[in-house]
């Protein structure tokens, strides 16, 4: 008689039966619920630290524009001095650490 190995065996047809109807019975949350939560959850983590403190300081930070002997790295992106400029090629410039 012969066997057809691509067939799938009858216990283990039960056993993802049963694994199904068990996932489809269990109470679990639909999609809605979860995305409420989780915009519940970030909007009492606003004011928050990392450590649970809260914090009512504004942070300034003053912007200092690109001088005239400095480029931007299109790799990693930091301002860096001419003298550390290896490539430029299509109007990007590249840092001697992305290219060495």
């Amino acid at each position: 008689m012969a066997t057809d190995y691509d067939e799938v065996r009858s216990d283990v047809k039960e056993s993802q039966d049963r694994s199904l109807e068990a996932l489809q019975s269990a109470n679990a949350p639909d999609a809605r619920s979860v995305v409420k939560e989780l915009d519940e959850a970030d909007a009492l983590d606003e004011g928050l630290t990392p450590g649970g403190e809260i914090v009512s300081e504004e942070l300034i930070v003053q912007v200092i524009p690109e001088a005239a002997d400095e480029f931007t790295c299109y790799s990693c992106f930091l301002v860096r001095h001419r003298s550390q400029l290896v490539r430029e090629s299509n109007g990007h410039s590249y840092c001697i650490e992305c290219e060495g």
